[in-house]
């Protein structure tokens, strides 16, 4: 997983498809949605930390360029 695009196909395959417009939005639910797989034991938890931490990075990057 090296991708925010990988992040959204492993959340595609349990079924959540996540777009609000809002790229930061989006970034947020992400994290939640990936949040509750793992409290489930339904994701790796090396997923689930490659995929928190591709989110958090681009989620600073987001917050970077709106100040």
């Amino acid at each position: 997983m090296k991708t925010i695009y990988d992040v959204q196909q492993l959340l595609k395959k349990f079924g959540t498809i996540i777009y609000i417009g809002d790229r930061l939005a989006d970034l947020e639910l992400m994290e939640e949605e990936l949040k509750q797989l793992r409290e489930s034991s339904l994701i790796d938890p090396k997923d689930f930390q490659m995929a928190v931490l591709l989110v958090r990075h681009e989620a600073q990057k987001q917050k970077d360029k709106r100040t």
